[in-house]
């Protein structure tokens, strides 16, 4: 047995180490586990149809002076949320956009907030 075969390492802080495949469960360079297992005790979550406000509680049109229903399609920094977040419709999700729009020029709703 020779010193060069011997398998003691003396790594500095410097060097890099050698990386795991990432198919074998553990962490991979990206930070997640590898492999394929699920947590949360194999638990599937079912899929919920949202349902548009508007159609649901049978308003026809929505007006830029009525904040309040128009407050709850803006998040609190000012951005509009978009129909996949708060299920409407794509007619009724055009309506609360021009709504907001013209809100925002008329000053009930801010443009940005920080």
């Amino acid at each position: 047995m020779s010193a060069e075969n011997t398998n003691t390492s003396t790594s500095t802080p410097g060097e890099a180490q050698q990386s795991r495949p990432s198919g074998q469960g553990g962490p991979r360079p990206g930070g997640r586990p590898g492999g394929r297992e699920r947590r949360g005790g194999g638990r599937r979550r079912f899929f919920r149809k949202k349902v548009c406000f508007f159609c649901s509680n049978k308003i026809k049109s929505c007006d830029y002076k009525e904040i309040d229903l128009i407050r709850r399609f803006v998040t609190d920094r000012g951005k509009i949320l978009p129909r996949r977040i708060t299920g409407t419709c794509a007619k009724h999700q055009r309506m609360v956009v021009r709504e907001i729009r013209k809100a925002r020029i008329v000053a009930f709703l801010p443009f940005e907030d920080k």
